[in-house]
């Protein structure tokens, strides 16, 4: 049976597919990484650490990693409360709602950016109404947030509405016949099932929104020390052809992303098994 199933696959064989996708990935993943870490070998942790350790960088870099990790929590929340809509729920223009999730996927993120920031700019439709408020999106940390909750969001819907889907609705109703409230179902019998596809999308936002520049630059004002972010600086480096320093953040970088990606990967295995 095994021999037959392998005869009848309209795919390739094992030699064929797993060579073409290591070589893929060799290319287009490895290579790169490989090309950074052999430049800090040869820049040295010393001279790293020195380039990295400056006042400018580290606030530039806690700046990208906070403002990532805060959209990606709204994200979690927001993103998991719109899957559930279009999910359990039918009402006109549902078509149309599901369909602008990706806009963010399709629209450049230059032209989102700039789109962000003329709505919200102090002189801006929606930023003219919130200054009398004292409100200012644009230009500040705020902005920066908001552009990364925008480019981020479909990756926590688009991740946990098939799982959402899939979800047995009897489990919910039983747990109700047994007396259990809206909010202990949610917790105990739904959110339990959910915890590995959130957790996915919340890693994939989160990575998205790290090395975010496109949608940033225009809304964020470039402040140094406010509201100036890390990919901004590399590029930064990179014109005024300091390449050793664009390499130090960007290793810095690919090390706070690496630990935080591996802390939420335990946190998903965890979930998986509790589930």
């Amino acid at each position: 049976m095994r021999a037959l199933l392998l005869r009848s696959s309209p795919l390739p064989g094992f030699g064929l597919a797993a060579g073409g996708m290591v070589c893929a990935l060799t290319l287009i993943v490895l290579l790169p990484l490989a090309a950074l870490l052999g430049r800090g070998v040869a820049i040295g942790p010393v001279e790293l650490w020195q380039m990295v350790d400056t006042r400018r960088i580290r606030a530039a870099l806690e700046l990208s990693f906070r403002m990532a990790a805060l959209a990606s929590l709204f994200n979690l929340v927001f993103g998991l409360a719109l899957a559930w809509v279009l999910v359990r729920y039918r009402f006109a223009g549902r078509r149309a709602l599901d369909a602008a999730v990706d806009l963010p996927f399709a629209l450049p993120t230059a032209v989102a950016g700039i789109a962000l920031t003329t709505l919200y700019a102090p002189n801006g439709a929606l930023g003219r109404m919130l200054a009398p408020l004292g409100l200012q999106i644009a230009y500040s940390q705020t902005g920066i947030c908001l552009a990364l909750v925008f480019i981020g969001l479909p990756f926590v819907v688009r991740t946990v509405q098939p799982v959402l889907e899939e979800i047995d609705r009897t489990l919910e109703e039983a747990s109700a016949t047994l007396g259990a409230s809206r909010g202990y179902t949610l917790r105990h019998v739904v959110l339990p099932m959910l915890a590995p596809a959130l957790m996915t999308g919340f890693a994939l936002a989160l990575a998205r929104a790290v090395g975010e520049y496109g949608s940033v630059i225009f809304i964020a004002g470039n402040l140094p020390f406010h509201t100036e972010i890390a990919p901004l600086l590399i590029v930064i480096k990179l014109e005024e052809f300091d390449y050793d320093g664009a390499s130090a953040i960007g290793l810095a970088m690919l090390a706070v992303s690496f630990g935080m990606l591996l802390v939420i990967n335990l946190l998903q295995l965890w979930a998986r098994r509790q589930g």
